[in-house]
């Protein structure tokens, strides 16, 4: 194999030893990159700036008295794309859900609950009846999510190509009244015109929320909406099988076998460019050089390294809270715990509750009533829990407060998030028979297996911006305006420099865990050949 022509910068002439790629990351993104490319013949170097890999993916015994790994930071697998498993020959795996969401509520003074089969069905059906008393919303539900199950199967395969303008995509897809409503018009707007019912408006609007702190009438929300919804062309939420350890084992496996040198604990603290290529110091004294410098980072920290100003972006606003449980709660409604947990359990989340909370939340106050989101990984997949738990019934549980921004937790970050997980726990336990505190599996120094991580948590453990999981505002997969003068395509990945490419949630296509961003930056480079 050919190599580059050795880089020359001014304070790093002597960076050795030369590869084609450094990829800086080493998070699912950067391991789906290097897998490509190493399968590609490329030599590949890794740079990880903690002792493990997987970022945000990893899983953890987060409570060491129990057999237990949770994923501590991230959660279900919607967009990672059969493709990327498929080509890279990994054995992975994801687990459908028999239910899509429950929510309960409270009427006049009475409890029940609105449940969202996977697959519509007369349970579905008679529980939009009960809550509305029409059969509107139930026929309003099937045709909105209809028309988006249509758009997803259409647009999913683009984002494993080069970048359309959107004149050319909306015309390749030929949706033009879902095009509209999804890209040209604010969701929340949206949404109000196709349901009446508050708390149904609200169930949808969930998804253009997560991890995004701004009101549905902003087309950001929009934005969210559709990177939750496209995954895997049918949209639907998985569970991953043992875990999401599960995939950067696999990753790093496949890397490994194709050559990438991984090296653990190296943070890079210096990166210049020149004509020829990239070089990099990390924090040990350590110098590499390459052709081609892939960050599977946030742009934010890339900018900080090239000294050039650092792009704004939205916070972050999730407190995600890990449970272990000796077993579900009971409801008020009566469902089964294992029907109501199994899918998105829905809390407090109509319309005017999502947006009051953004109000109060926007005015540096906590949300008097926080939205909730909660599933049970193991109710999909027992093989996170040893045999041992799994016998006595153990259940992981995992909660996420919206509309809690990291701006919330700046003066005082502990007794915040203390505050913010009290709040969120009570907002639960009022459609619950029997507190949750009280089924928290007990540990040896007498603390109870739960944990909370505020937006500055994840700030401070896995370097993303102000918490924001998707490292930047996120943007519309296509691009505005055709790019002249150029005869190669465009990923998303590229900079303004021929050198360096963005390979994290921050690059153009790349929120949500799915592996894309390290896919499209590594076939960015491979263009380049």
């Amino acid at each position: 194999m050919d190599k580059p022509t050795p880089v020359v910068v001014s304070a790093m002439q002597n960076s050795q030893p030369m590869f084609d790629v450094i990829i800086v990351g080493g998070g699912h993104n950067g391991l789906v990159a290097a897998s490509y490319l190493s399968k590609a013949k490329k030599s590949v170097l890794l740079l990880e700036g903690h002792d493990e890999l997987g970022g945000a993916t990893t899983s953890v015994r987060a409570f060491p008295d129990y057999d237990a790994n949770l994923s501590r930071y991230s959660y279900l697998v919607s967009l990672l794309p059969d493709q990327i498993v498929q080509d890279l020959g990994l054995d992975f795996r994801t687990l459908p859900r028999s239910v899509d969401s429950y929510t309960p509520y409270s009427r006049g003074g009475m409890h029940d609950g609105l449940l969202v089969s996977r697959s519509w069905d007369s349970a579905t059906e008679s529980s939009f009846h009960a809550l509305t008393g029409s059969s509107h919303e139930a026929v309003a539900w099937k045709n909105f999510y209809s028309e988006i199950a249509d758009l997803a199967a259409r647009l999913a395969p683009s984002m494993l190509k080069p970048l359309r303008t959107a004149s050319r995509l909306k015309s390749e897809i030929g949706l033009p009244e879902t095009w509209r409503y999804m890209i040209e018009e604010p969701i929340g707007e949206v949404i109000r015109d196709r349901f009446r019912d508050d708390l149904v408006r609200g169930v949808s609007m969930t998804d253009a929320l997560i991890g995004t702190f701004v009101s549905v009438d902003d087309l950001q929300a929009n934005r969210c909406f559709l990177y939750h919804l496209i995954g895997n062309g049918d949209g639907q939420w998985r569970v991953p099988k043992g875990g999401m350890e599960t995939l950067v084992k696999e990753l790093r496996r496949v890397a490994e076998a194709n050559g990438v040198t991984i090296r653990l604990r190296s943070k890079v603290t210096c990166l210049e460019t020149g004509s020829n290529g990239v070089a990099v110091e990390t924090q040990e004294g350590k110098r590499y050089a390459a052709r081609h410098l892939l960050f599977a980072g946030a742009p934010q920290h890339l900018a900080r390294l090239r000294g050039i100003k650092e792009p704004e972006s939205l916070e972050g606003a999730q407190l995600k809270i890990n449970m272990l449980l000796t077993r579900l709660p009971m409801l008020k409604s009566g469902i089964a715990p294992d029907l109501a947990f199994s899918g998105t359990l829905h809390i407090n989340e109509s319309h005017s509750q999502l947006e009051k909370a953004y109000r109060e939340a926007s005015h540096l106050k906590i949300p008097e009533v926080l939205p909730l989101e909660a599933y049970c990984h193991t109710l999909a997949d027992r093989s996170i829990l040893s045999a041992e738990l799994a016998s006595k019934g153990y259940q992981t549980l995992t909660v996420f407060a919206l509309h809690t921004p990291a701006k919330l937790f700046d003066e005082n970050p502990e007794r915040t998030r203390e505050l913010v997980t009290q709040r969120a726990l009570s907002g639960l336990n009022e459609y619950l028979v029997e507190p949750i505190e009280s089924l928290l599996a007990p540990c040896s120094d007498g603390s109870l297996a739960i944990e909370a991580k505020s937006p500055l948590d994840l700030e401070k453990d896995l370097a993303l911006p102000r918490g924001n999981i998707f490292h930047r505002d996120l943007s519309f997969p296509f691009i505005e305006d055709e790019i002249e003068n150029s005869d190669l395509p465009v990923w998303g990945a590229e900079t303004d420099d021929p050198h360096l490419f963005l390979a994290g949630a921050g690059a153009k296509r790349g929120g949500g865990v799915s592996g894309i961003a390290g896919h499209n930056a590594a076939m960015a480079v491979l263009a380049k050949q």
